[in-house]
């Protein structure tokens, strides 16, 4: 017999928890809810999509429209583990699934695709319009009690024990948002795997010197981030803190966990043209003057001050640093900064279904598993589809 609180029972007692109001969460839930489960959703904070709705400042990056083999190999090492959850949520079913909301979606030039509208509160009204479930705000999960789950709640301790529960609760990134992993250790004591968190698709510290003042919060625009041998077209800003921007994102892990970053500040064009250039300059010529003829802006060429001043007379060695610029920099953005983590819940401490094996009954998705990716739309892509994928075999669980 079920008490005011509606789909939460006599003692606690609930069919489908879901732990987490995020992208992931939402998809569990839904899922759940669609398979016939009574499904109460528990979020922290005191509105759903918190992050979600942050990602979609920027306009929303859902997915990325290409094949599904491409696709999936934007996350490394975990590609094959999470191939057949991308699978069934490929970026034609993520497209699909918006415009079901009522959000006609688009693909930009680089593939990327967002919402017509380019901002998520619309998609997320709709789509928690939708569900068919409850949902508790300001319900912190805090960790066990026994069998239960214990909530901090406007009302006071509660303890829910559920038949079946879906964790959705983000990696260990924006702590004001709601992600921030302190779900681990609670999962570590009975006895979850837990790699190590880290900071992905993350900025980098620079120790500037005063001269770089000026050009805080210049784009650096047409450039190629060049690490392990393999160069990545971006662009990238110049900030009080470091260098940030999609082109450094896209080559953060690499560098996080030790490649050397190096910068070509005139991709497409060819080195030894550029060192005949500036051999055959005037001799009143100032060598500022000559580097802006080649293509150089104000704050390419105050990069290229700062990280090899003073300049060679060398004309071949100049045009090796313009287009090999050694970036020294002093590691990555503090985690809380960061865009998403890498680590979290590993493969090993889950069934292929995505249930925990040292606790029979509760799933994991999301963020919180030990996987990264890019930025490009790959994150909330496999947000979804692990939500989608935990929230299918959770359904079919019963104790």
């Amino acid at each position: 017999m079920a008490d005011e609180d509606g789909v939460i029972g006599a003692d606690g007692k609930v069919d489908a928890l879901v732990v987490g109001a995020g992208p992931a969460g939402l998809m569990a839930a839904e899922t759940l809810a669609r398979a016939g489960r009574k499904v109460l959703i528990c979020e922290g904070k005191p509105s759903a999509g918190r992050k979600f709705l942050m990602a979609g400042k920027s306009g929303l990056n859902l997915t990325k429209d290409e094949d599904i083999g491409r696709f999936v190999r934007a996350y490394g090492d975990a590609a094959d583990w999470l191939y057949p959850m991308v699978a069934k949520l490929d970026p034609v079913e993520v497209m699909a699934f918006a415009e079901d909301l009522g959000q006609p979606v688009f693909t930009g030039s680089t593939g990327r695709v967002f919402p017509r509208a380019m901002k998520a509160s619309p998609l997320l009204r709709a789509w928690l319009q939708r569900i068919e479930a409850e949902m508790r705000l300001r319900w912190r999960w805090t960790g066990f009690d026994g069998e239960g789950l214990v909530f901090d709640t406007p009302e006071g301790r509660r303890v829910l024990h559920a038949d079946v529960t879906v964790l959705a609760l983000g990696g260990a990134s924006w702590k004001r948002l709601g992600s921030d992993g302190a779900w681990a250790p609670w999962l570590a004591e009975r006895g979850v795997e837990i790699a190590p968190f880290t900071p992905a698709n993350m900025g980098f510290v620079v120790d500037w010197s005063e001269y770089m003042e000026p050009f805080f919060g210049a784009p650096l625009k047409n450039i190629a981030l060049i690490v392990n041998g393999k160069s990545v077209p971006g662009e990238a800003v110049l900030s009080k803190r470091g260098l940030e921007g999609g082109g450094i994102y896209a080559v953060s892990a690499a560098v996080r966990d030790g490649a050397e970053l190096t910068m070509d500040l005139l991709p497409g064009r060819d080195e030894a043209e550029l060192a005949r250039r500036l051999k055959g300059r005037p001799k009143k010529q100032t060598i500022t003057k000559a580097l802006t003829k080649l293509g150089l802006d104000d704050a390419k060429r105050a990069l290229l001050q700062e990280f090899a001043r003073p300049l060679p007379e060398d004309a071949a060695e100049l045009a090796n640093l313009i287009k090999a610029l050694p970036i020294k920099h002093q590691g990555p953005r503090p985690m809380d900064e960061a865009i998403s983590t890498a680590g979290g819940v590993t493969q090993s401490a889950v069934t292929p279904g995505l249930m925990l094996r040292e606790i029979p009954g509760v799933f994991v998705a999301g963020e919180m598993l030990d996987w990264e990716a890019p930025t490009g739309g790959y994150l909330i892509s496999a947000c979804l589809a692990t939500g989608l994928w935990a929230g299918v075999h959770a359904a079919r669980y019963w104790p």
